[in-house]
């Protein structure tokens, strides 16, 4: 049993640890039969990558490949801070085991900008003050440029319904949804 700060006692399993008592997730030790090799392109650059099956995708990004646009937030996949662009599709990346997704092609929110020009979601959160803390804001916008492509959403209230898997703090919905608007031709 491991007790943590708050005095709640957790068995290790339940603490993102295995039964061994290595990490079950992230850029975990593992001896090297179980390493496995995932090819990916990410923001258009090709990557192959050794890791521990195991390793979220998110992992990967942050911690192996130094993208930390993506941010974690509750590592459960309730919040949306960790979303992506899996070929095109919105995918919360905690969630998603990098082993995967082989062969697939990622963005990140460093991966919007062309040109060192910005995103046009890029450009309209910031017309619209669509971020306070900013913490949620690259899963936000990963998460709009998904909707756009999905053609779902024509009004505000379906934007607001498909965009709710993307939490925000600080309360700044009102402002995401008109940048979202803004983007799609509708202010």
């Amino acid at each position: 049993m491991m007790i943590t700060k708050d005095n709640r006692s957790h068995g290790a399993v339940g603490m993102g640890m295995s039964a061994g008592g290595t990490q079950a997730h992230g850029g975990g030790s593992g001896s090297a039969a179980s390493l496995v090799s995932v090819a990916l392109t990410i923001n258009g650059t090709k990557h192959a990558v050794t890791l521990d099956p195991r390793t979220t995708l998110l992992d990967l990004l942050r911690e192996q490949l130094d993208l930390t646009g993506t941010k974690k937030g509750c590592d459960q996949g309730q919040c949306g801070a960790c979303t992506v662009l899996i070929d095109g599709r919105r995918v919360v990346s905690c969630l998603t085991l990098a082993v995967t997704k082989d062969g697939a092609s990622v963005t990140t929110i460093e991966g919007l900008a062309q040109d060192g020009t910005l995103h046009p979601l890029q450009q309209a959160f910031i017309d619209h003050d669509a971020f306070q803390c900013g913490y949620c804001t690259p899963g936000q916008i990963c998460s709009a440029a998904g909707l756009i492509a999905e053609g779902k959403a024509k009004t505000a209230d379906e934007i607001r319904e498909l965009m709710s898997g993307n939490i925000c703090r600080c309360g700044a919905y009102p402002h995401i949804v008109a940048a979202i608007q803004q983007v799609m031709g509708r202010s």
